[in-house]
Parts: C-alpha cells; structure tokens; sequence
C-alpha cells in the first residue's frame, strides 16, 4: 500500500550487548514525561515538587501490577494452560484501568504516610497520568497491537500476517487504534490542564474529570478492535466496564458540582447577611 502506516519489524532494538523492548521502553517515557508535570503542577500548587518522583515511586509499580493483574483477569481464556506468560508484560497486555486503580491506592497511601492533601495531589497527578498514557501506548505500536477494523484510509496500519486475527489474515492495513487513544490522551491532557487554570472544579475533581473523558474515548476505541477479548452479552467486557466507570465519575462530579455550589451559595448569604 502506497498510503499506509508501516509496523516496525521488530519489538527490540538491540544495541550491542544490550536489547532494548521497545514497549517498556516508552512506558518508561510516558512516566518520566509524567513526572515532569506532575512536579510542574505540585509545584504551582505550593506542593514541594521532588513528591513527584517520590509519589511515582509508588505509583508505578502499583500500576504495573494493577494492569497487568486487570489484564489477565478480563483475558484469562488467553493464559490458560500456560499461566507462565502472565508475568510476561514485555509482550504487552497492561489493562489501564486496573493500573490506574492500584495507582490511585498507592498515591492515598503516600500522601498519608507524608500528611499531603490527597485532592490537590489528585489534581496534580490527573494531567500527568493522561500524558503517561499518551506516551506509553506507543509501546503497542511496536508490538503491533492494540489495532482495528481493517481500513483503507490513508492512515491505516500495516500488521504482520502472524500479528492478524484468522479471520482478517487477507487484509492489510487497519485501524490504528493505539494512535487513536494517544491522540485522545493528548486531548486529555490538555483540556484537564485548561479545566485546572480555570478554577471551575472544586479540589479533588479533576481526577473524576480525567475518568469521564478518558471512558469517553476508550468506549469508541474498543468499539473498533478486533483482538481477542472476554465479551459479556455480545460486548467486550471493557465496554461495559468503561461504561460503568464513564456514569460513576459523571455522577461523582456533578455531586461534586453541586455540592460546591451550595457551599458558595451559603458563604454568599452569610456574607450578605
């Protein structure tokens, strides 16, 4: 195809002695870009900024445990009779939202042990776990993974006939549905960052925020894959998971809204009064 995305050929690169995974390799960068702005935000938040590194201390294995526990829980039939791939991470297979979830335990868990106020870390790390994400889901490009429909626009993505579901080995290109969510995290990224300037969230929102719009994006995205995958009635079982995630958070910030609208309306007549 003239007009397509190529597949590396490779997951590793190898330099000399040493073989570099490409997939751990830009999860590695999606944290140390996450730490810089997680500093950057504690910093404007009067938050001393070396907590970054510290909280992403916790944060990460957390996560990595938590993905990667959510992954073979909602993909189990993938491991069965030969369990001994689970712990292989370096070939992919991190489910975010259980890496997101242990994460978050983690970071209550740091800011008790160092008497930090757990919202306005919550609405550091919002901004910057999206920005993980944004980077990180690069790793499956290079384990050709994580893609969609079969395609002909110009920027579908070429996989590897090996790398192709059985019933799609004749096609070419498809979906590349890992740049999708990368683009949508991007989008994240920014919009949460705009919402904190704003001041419009009460303290502790943003992150709610960060589930609403990130279950947006991923709703559509797993709409389009064709991987195999636990399904729950006809569905994925992520769509229902993301779906359930998606009305929590909105629920949660619209009590959150409301709550704080309440609470000015009462200082306003105080005030008057």
């Amino acid at each position: 195809m003239l007009m397509s995305i190529p597949s590396p050929s490779s997951g590793s690169l190898d330099l000399g002695p040493i073989t570099l995974r490409m997939y751990g390799f830009m999860i590695a960068l999606g944290v140390i870009a996450a730490v810089w702005l997680m500093g950057k935000r504690f910093m404007s938040k009067g938050i001393n900024p070396d907590h970054a590194s510290g909280l992403a201390m916790w944060i990460v294995p957390a996560g990595i445990i938590g993905a990667r526990a959510y992954h073979v829980i909602t993909d189990w039939r993938r491991f069965e009779g030969n369990w001994g791939e689970a712990v292989q991470i370096w070939n992919g297979g991190l489910g975010i939202l259980g890496g997101v979830i242990f994460g978050i335990a983690a970071a209550f868990l740091y800011c008790r042990k160092h008497d930090l106020d757990i919202k306005e870390v919550m609405d550091g790390v919002a901004p910057a776990l999206a920005l993980a994400q944004c980077i990180g889901r690069w790793g499956n490009y290079f384990n050709q993974e994580l893609f969609g429909r079969p395609t002909n626009l110009p920027w579908g993505l070429q996989i590897d006939q090996r790398k192709r579901p059985i019933e799609y080995v004749a096609e070419d290109a498809f979906h590349p549905a890992f740049l999708y969510e990368s683009l949508w995290n991007a989008l994240v990224v920014l919009t949460l960052i705009k919402l904190g300037k704003s001041r419009k969230l009460p303290s502790g929102l943003l992150m709610a925020a960060y589930f609403v719009f990130y279950s947006i994006g991923r709703l559509w995205i797993e709409a389009l894959r064709i991987d195999e995958a636990t399904k729950l009635i006809g569905l994925r079982i992520n769509i229902w998971v993301f779906t359930a995630v998606l009305l929590t958070s909105a629920v949660i910030l619209l009590i959150g809204l409301r709550r704080n609208m309440e609470l000015n309306r009462l200082a306003e007549s105080k005030t008057t009064g």
